[in-house]
């Protein structure tokens, strides 16, 4: 059965300091492949916390360099190749990650059998799942990309930061689609907000929709009363992440 489990379901610079949300990001397992998704803060301690063995994880992909999204990718390689002793599993992540102030450590790419700087609207294979990287993100100087996973029986869409654009519209035609919903209402920060959601969810359609990576706002408002307005105004599947939450698809 394919499944994500949220080792968090926060994000950016307040949750990430008092993690009052965690950030570890996700664990994806679609078809026969396992990857680490975004390994913020605590992704680690969390995907033991709920008995996820790191060195079953195919690979680790990563939208972008903050932190909250990257902190911990050193450590799960290290615990995805047994601290070096397996040499196993890929590395995906924007140029930016890997060369310019690496988030990626040097010494630790040779524990992996593949380290990739990843490009937009590319194709690649994580193990036997291909995916197509996203048009670049509106979301500052660094480089930011979203994702399409194409199962065998579905496809799965992961929208990580970004302002919203109307080429996200076209691009994550998905089955299953996972949206970072960071702020509450418009602002200047480069995110997306409860209104830009509704009109994607509208608009794309999708099967299910998975809201993540909330700020402080949002989880003060309460992401479920959030999600249960966008089930109701759209009259689509919408589900808010919690920590730990796992869901099958």
């Amino acid at each position: 059965m394919n499944r994500i489990t949220f080792l968090g379901s926060g994000g950016a610079r307040i949750m990430l300091s008092t993690q009052i949300l965690a950030t570890g990001g996700m664990v994806v397992k679609l078809d026969d492949t396992l990857f680490s998704l975004d390994p913020g803060p605590g992704a680690l301690i969390n995907i033991f916390r709920h008995k996820i063995r790191p060195t079953t994880l195919n690979g680790i992909i990563v939208s972008h360099r903050h932190l909250d999204h990257s902190a911990d990718i050193n450590v799960m390689i290290e615990a995805m190749t047994k601290g070096g002793l397996e040499k196993k599993g890929q590395v995906f992540a924007p140029s930016d990650a890997l060369d310019i102030d690496p988030v990626v450590l040097k010494y630790l790419r040779s524990y992996v059998k593949q380290v990739s700087p990843i490009k937009p609207l590319s194709n690649y294979h994580i193990n036997n799942l291909a995916f197509t990287t996203s048009m670049p993100h509106h979301h500052g100087k660094q480089e930011t990309y979203g994702f399409i996973f194409h199962g065998s029986n579905t496809t799965l869409g992961y929208i990580p930061d970004t302002a919203f654009f109307p080429e996200l519209l076209d691009f994550y035609k998905t089955d299953v689609l996972i949206i970072s919903m960071l702020r509450l209402e418009k602002s200047p920060v480069l995110h997306l907000c409860v209104n830009d959601v509704e009109k994607i969810i509208n608009s794309i359609r999708p099967r299910k929709t998975i809201l993540t990576h909330f700020g402080i706002q949002v989880f003060q408002k309460g992401p479920e009363c959030i999600a249960k307005y966008l089930a109701e105004k759209t009259n689509l599947s919408v589900t808010a992440a919690t920590d730990g939450l796992t869901l099958e698809f």
